[in-house]
């Protein structure tokens, strides 16, 4: 008799708490849902990224192993309360959209939109999912957070997995611009607050939204994990992007405010 082979070692992912995945198509006949299975149905050509996984099954792990990994680091920090997440692809207006309970999640994903996006549709359906997913496991101080915060989070996380659509532009802001208009606009920002405040700084964020009795206001994320109020981070960002000039006013506002330094010393995240 051979000898029994050793245990296999487990691969990085087979450690984060997958949740169980159900599909519904509402209407398979529409061009979006033959394009989506298409797009799915074989590996990506790229040999150095997860993104060659293949399969509706292998695309929606990638997009919650994708979450987890920018918002949480290691299995030891991810959420366990999201047993099953729906995604439900259907004819609508718009792109996607996520809700659900404490332990149920779905996500509806539009079947125009898939067949709009023919001519890069593996890369688009991976994007979506990525962003989607991340509302799924993102903390958000009890349902008080900033949503621009929030949905710049989710593209923070869909740009950092190489997935940004080919009309993203990391663009100077203007003065009327705000940096919680969302989506790319904030997720820029967010990627340079992590360059600026270093490595793991969206990940602390994120955790400090958690907990009993956490709110937006209370959290105070931008004073803690960046080191000023958010006005003057993004006026120190609009002018490092080159789309302002320094004043002496803006000088003096951009000073960094009095942080009670016990506090981030002291700091330690609780997950949920």
């Amino acid at each position: 008799m051979p000898p029994t082979p050793p245990p296999k070692t487990p691969e990085p992912e087979d450690n984060w708490p997958i949740p169980k995945f159900n599909l519904r198509v509402e209407d398979l006949d529409h061009p979006g849902a033959q394009l989506f299975f298409a797009a799915l149905a074989s590996p990506g050509t790229d040999k150095h990224s997860r993104h060659n996984s293949n399969g509706v099954l292998e695309a929606l792990k990638y997009a919650v192993i994708a979450s987890f990994e920018w918002l949480y680091a290691v299995p030891e920090c991810a959420p366990t309360n999201v047993k099953q997440i729906l995604l439900v692809l259907r004819p609508m207006d718009g792109v996607a959209y996520t809700f659900g309970s404490h332990h149920e999640k779905e996500i509806h994903f539009s079947l125009d939109h898939i067949e709009n996006s023919r001519d890069r549709a593996r890369e688009e359906i991976l994007g979506v999912l990525v962003h989607e997913v991340v509302h799924c496991y993102q903390h958000n101080g009890n349902g008080t957070a900033n949503g621009g915060f929030i949905e710049g989070v989710a593209d923070y996380v869909r740009l950092h997995s190489s997935l940004a659509p080919p009309h993203w532009r990391r663009s100077a802001p203007s003065r009327e611009d705000n940096w919680d208009a969302g989506y790319e606009r904030t997720a820029y920002f967010l990627d340079w607050l992590e360059s600026t405040s270093g490595e793991g700084t969206i990940r602390k964020m994120n955790a400090a939204l958690s907990g009993e009795g956490v709110t937006w206001e209370n959290a105070r994320i931008f004073e803690i994990f960046g080191g000023a109020k958010v006005g003057a981070l993004w006026r120190r960002y609009r002018v490092e992007m080159g789309g302002e000039s320094v004043t002496e006013d803006d000088e003096h506002k951009s000073r960094k405010v009095e942080v009670d330094e016990t506090a981030v010393r002291s700091y330690n995240p609780v997950y949920v």
